[in-house]
């Protein structure tokens, strides 16, 4: 792994080595989490169910209140009918999302959030102000690495 420094003297980006050492912990450091530990897998499956752009839309879109089905479709530019169905019914089987049906002709769906759904809003719009506030610094990483991974 490289990890991308600026050298002062000329403000010319330096590429350098990067290594972690497998030594043991220090008092006081941060702890190390085992990849295959349950906890590990269950937060990595989590986060790869609410931390998916659909998801993350539909969470943030509901915050303003229940939607039907084509309502949520039309205030998410972009997404398709089936991704969108898929999406809800992942959210909603993970009990962040509540789908309430209304009687009558036509019948008519309704999707809120949960309480679980709606204590998620704080971390995603945490998130989403980081990736606002780091966009442009990302975005030049981006193209340094491009730059110098061409061909």
């Amino acid at each position: 792994m490289k990890l991308t420094t600026l050298d002062e003297a000329d403000q010319a980006p330096v590429v350098s080595p990067l290594t972690v050492s497998p030594g043991p912990i220090s008092s006081g450091s941060a702890p190390r989490h085992d990849p295959a530990s349950k906890d590990c897998r269950l937060v990595g499956d989590i986060l790869s169910r609410v931390g998916d752009k659909w998801s993350m839309l539909v969470v943030m879109t509901l915050l303003d209140g229940p939607l039907h089905f084509n309502e949520l479709k039309r205030a998410i530019r972009g997404v398709s009918q089936q991704m969108l169905s898929r999406t809800v019914r992942a959210l909603e089987r993970d009990g962040l999302v509540a789908r309430t049906v209304h009687v009558g002709v036509p019948v008519r769906v309704e999707y809120a959030l949960s309480d679980l759904g709606r204590s998620l809003s704080g971390p995603v719009k945490e998130l989403s102000t980081w990736a606002v506030e780091n966009g442009t610094t990302i975005e030049g990483s981006r193209k340094i690495y491009d730059g110098a991974h061409d061909g």
